[in-house]
């Protein structure tokens, strides 16, 4: 009874991809990160620019992956765009900051994250190959049974993967207990084995 609830959230969310617009404050003093978990071929756009201000500072915007590749970096920018594939699965991390300006400057930032079927820029693709609504839909609907696919299978890898690691911890504790146990028995029988030859030196037994 499980299953089709388990599915029909992982459709809704391949048919409805990661897909934030969001505005954040930061001083020059901090850097704000934001990550996303994302598997492996999925694609990404990104669009960010500083609110202009009395004194908008320039920021540097670093986009990295699961093992710390770069995939965009920018210095002393206002406002950027870019997009990428993930060659890697696991958590993508974008961090923001001031590099310059002083220890008092701010900015706001709007930021516009999109992902899977939502990153792909549909009306130039319609106005490009001058295809007709019905056929632009069913591409749409082909990418998100393409999405729903590859991220079904990415779930199952996250679920063998905890798998394997839980039944390596229990494989772990269970050797753990029995040593545990093995060196109790070994105390106890040195504790009794020393009580016994303290009594008889002491003649008391």
């Amino acid at each position: 009874m499980l299953a089709l609830p388990v599915f029909l959230l992982i459709w809704s969310c391949a048919l409805f991809p990661s897909a934030f617009a969001m505005r954040f404050d930061m001083q020059a003093v901090e850097t704000k990160c934001f990550s996303e978990d994302l598997s492996a071929k999925s694609l990404v756009l990104v669009k960010y620019h500083v609110i202009e201000s009395e004194n908008t500072p320039n920021i540097s915007v670093r986009v990295s992956s699961p093992h710390g590749n770069t995939l965009h970096h920018q210095e002393r920018v206002t406002q950027g765009e870019f997009s990428f594939t993930a060659n890697e699965a696991g958590t993508h991390m974008a961090c923001f900051w001031i590099p310059y300006g002083g220890r008092d400057a701010k900015a706001s930032i709007e930021l516009d994250w999109r992902t899977g079927v939502a990153a792909k820029d549909w009306a130039s693709i319609a106005k490009r190959e001058k295809i007709e609504g019905m056929e632009l839909e069913l591409r749409k609907l082909e990418d998100s049974v393409q999405a729903i696919h590859d991220e079904m299978l990415y779930l199952r890898q996250r679920e063998e993967e905890m798998r394997k690691v839980n039944e390596t911890t229990n494989s772990r504790l269970a050797w753990f207990s029995i040593a545990s146990l093995f060196i109790c028995l070994m105390v106890a029988g040195l504790q009794l084995w020393h009580l016994k030859t303290f009594f008889e030196k002491k003649k008391l037994i």
